[in-house]
């Protein structure tokens, strides 16, 4: 063989000799050695917690009827008198029998249905020609509580003298106490006498008034007027 072919090939094997040995220690210490961690500065603030999102909860289901068929609703409206309860605090409120509080309730309630409030007071009334009223009672709703109201105002028309009565006043559509705070005119025509009981509508906006007055007699269809409902006693009616 040919000296300088010789000198090539033994130093080919040794330059692949040491590149074998070569790899075979980087092997053997990428083995050993732990894996890597990034650098971190010492003084850097520690990572912000990452918040976790969680879903809203399903909404409540609504609860089942009765009938367990259809779902039901509250409707937030006030709670209704029967004609029974209204017969039987007529009754003993006036101090009247049952018969004649029955015939007056019924015809408010033939008129007007079921009331969602009441106000059992008494008043005062006087006139000679012209006249002035003024009472005071307590204001009854359910689930509300009892609240004192007074009411005053003039009347005109064809009566004269002084007298002095309870009064029982069933309240339509009147879904809040502080909406009884307002004048009520007197509805033309609406004057009545039941069961020796005196009746008539007052009316302002969607809320009607039903006083009932024992012993009042004919004098409400011969006056015309109104009745302004307050918090506090007012000396003048206007």
């Amino acid at each position: 063989m040919d000296r300088s072919k010789l000198i090539l090939s033994s130093a080919a094997l040794g330059v692949s000799a040491v590149a074998s040995e070569a790899l075979a220690r980087q092997r053997i210490t990428s083995e050993q050695l732990p894996p890597a961690q990034p650098i971190t500065d010492p003084n850097a603030p520690p990572p912000a917690p990452q918040e976790t999102y969680a879903p809203p909860p399903p909404p409540p289901e609504a609860a089942p009827a009765s009938n367990g068929m259809t779902p039901t609703y509250g409707t937030g409206r006030v709670q209704t008198y029967s004609a029974d309860e209204m017969i039987r605090a007529t009754s003993d409120f006036l101090g009247v029998t049952a018969e004649s509080a029955g015939a007056a309730i019924e015809k408010v309630f033939k008129d007007k249905g079921q009331p969602t409030a009441y106000i059992a007071g008494e008043e005062g009334s006087g006139a000679f020609i012209a006249g002035l009223r003024y009472g005071r009672g307590l204001l009854y709703m359910k689930g509300r509580p009892t609240m004192e109201v007074f009411w005053q105002g003039p009347t005109i028309g064809w009566d004269w003298g002084g007298n002095a009565s309870r009064v029982f006043t069933l309240c339509y559509d009147l879904q809040y106490p502080d909406a009884i705070f307002r004048r009520f005119p007197g509805v033309e025509g609406s004057a009545y006498l039941v069961g020796g009981l005196g009746v008539n509508y007052q009316k302002a906006d969607e809320i009607t008034l039903a006083p009932i007055r024992a012993g009042v007699g004919l004098r409400l269809g011969a006056n015309v007027g109104y009745l302004g409902y307050s918090r506090q006693r007012r000396r003048l009616p206007f």
